[in-house]
């Protein structure tokens, strides 16, 4: 009886020792196992067994990973402080290498990003920054890639997130932004100036072949002023002053010497 005691007693404890040894390895993941704290192979996704106090088992994920870089105070090429922040996408592609040649790959990388940040901001000018984004992107990839290849890390890209201008810069780049705008209108205005000036200038040659076209112009110039409901227009006709002029060389008085010579326009008086 008390044999089967002392086997039930070590068969439980086998028990306790065989599912102690059970590790659940995940698909996105990689199993480095040490022997002793010695490397001695990887173990695949899925139900694994290791010796318990002999062997470890360490888990790598190996999915694309998100890292945030700290908004870093840099100084551009035009002596412009400006925050900047980015995030950096990786994957590690040799688990062993990620283990054994760094102690913490991803604090590692994030310090080596926030230098590359700094380093490649710094050689371009603000307007680079703000426009050509993507572009200092890839210039901070490949300036880490290859310190990260070492580590068995893969860069696979770099976002610059946010860019934060100083407000005295903001309100002197506004002024800037408005300054050209004012040019840009000036400008359409006198090209439209000039535009205008040459089509007037061919209607009036058009109109100076014609004299009927300059008296249907007279016309409608008229009819346009008397669309005004409060205007009163006294019309003289046209050929009035050759008239007058005429009849004052044959008789020596002048007619018109204080008729006026074209249409007069009297604004109309409301009664009280």
């Amino acid at each position: 009886m008390i044999e089967w005691i002392f086997i039930g007693i070590g068969l439980f404890i086998f028990f306790i020792w065989f599912v102690a040894g059970l590790r659940v390895i995940q698909q996105w993941e990689e199993g480095l196992v040490f022997v002793l704290g010695k490397y001695k192979g990887k173990r695949m996704p899925g139900l694994t067994w290791i010796v318990p106090g002999v062997t470890q088992v360490y888990k790598i994920d190996t999915r694309i990973r998100t890292m945030d870089v700290t908004p870093q105070e840099v100084i551009t090429k035009d002596s412009a402080t400006v925050m900047v922040d980015a995030v950096v996408y990786y994957k590690v592609f040799d688990t062993m290498k990620a283990k054994l040649n760094v102690k913490d790959f991803e604090y590692a990388a994030t310090l080596l990003a926030q230098s590359a940040l700094r380093d490649v901001v710094g050689k371009g000018t603000l307007d680079d920054l703000l426009i050509n984004k993507k572009e200092m992107g890839i210039a901070i990839l490949n300036s880490i890639q290859e310190p990260t290849d070492v580590w068995g890390v893969n860069i696979t890209s770099v976002e610059i997130k946010n860019v934060e201008v100083p407000l005295n810069m903001k309100r002197a780049m506004a002024k800037e932004a408005e300054a050209i705008r004012e040019k840009r209108a000036r400008q359409l205005k006198a090209e439209a100036e000039v535009d205008a000036s040459k089509k007037l200038s061919d209607a009036a040659n058009i109109i100076s072949q014609n004299p009927l076209a300059m008296r249907l112009r007279e016309l409608q110039t008229w009819q346009e002023i008397g669309a005004e409901q409060n205007s009163l227009m006294i019309l003289i006709p046209s050929g009035l002053e050759g008239f007058a002029s005429n009849i004052a060389a044959a008789t020596g008085v002048n007619l018109l010497k204080n008729a006026p010579s074209k249409p007069i326009e009297q604004q109309s008086r409301t009664e009280s």
